[in-house]
């Protein structure tokens, strides 16, 4: 065979595709037709986002949802100067939006922030939802401006680390990783 093998390229996709439904069914839900003014886009956004499970409402301890953190997202957004659908779809693709999410790696919280990261940017509980994310958008904020506005180099050193994007090393699982945010990102900014 020439070429590359499309066929596992085309199951990885559709394997990505499907997380992203099981993880932002809200994303995926059919739109009603509208006329498309800006007032009924902003409600069909807002009826989407009610219907993601509260933490009472999904009985499971530690998760939330962008209604519940809208305003310290909007607000870290603003002060860091990063898209707040950015964060979103990186509280997405770190934790599900599980505020007590610990990594395999130790990573914790929604951002996952590493403990020697959080403890770098203040972060004193990094499972407290403002603190987290506060740390979270700063440092993506701090690798943002370090890349000079390139969000996917940023987003692989925020995964890898700094010191392997600076060395051209970006680990495969790091690149699928920026891919997924990016793919999410793109949706909601879409939907805003």
């Amino acid at each position: 065979m020439v070429g590359p093998n499309y066929t596992n390229i085309s199951r990885v996709l559709s394997r990505i595709e499907e997380i992203n439904r099981q993880m932002t069914p809200e994303l995926f839900q059919p739109q009603p037709q509208t006329n498309n003014r800006f007032i009924d886009v902003m409600n069909d956004v807002t009826r989407a986002n009610n219907n993601i499970p509260s933490r009472s409402a999904a009985g499971v301890t530690g998760r939330t949802n962008y209604t519940e953190l809208k305003d310290i997202i909007d607000s870290c957004a603003e002060k860091y100067n990063i898209d707040s659908e950015l964060i979103r779809a990186m509280i997405q693709v770190e934790s599900g939006w599980d505020t007590g999410a610990v990594s395999n790696k130790g990573a914790q919280g929604l951002m996952q922030l590493m403990p020697r990261t959080a403890a770098m940017l203040g972060v004193n509980n990094p499972f407290d939802p403002a603190q987290n994310i506060e740390g979270g958008v700063r440092y993506i904020s701090d690798l943002t401006d370090k890349y000079r506005g390139d969000i996917e180099k940023a987003l692989a050193a925020y995964n890898a680390g700094p010191t392997r994007v600076d060395s051209g090393n970006i680990p495969e699982v790091s690149k699928r990783y920026v891919k997924n945010i990016m793919s999410i990102y793109r949706r909601l900014r879409e939907m805003s």
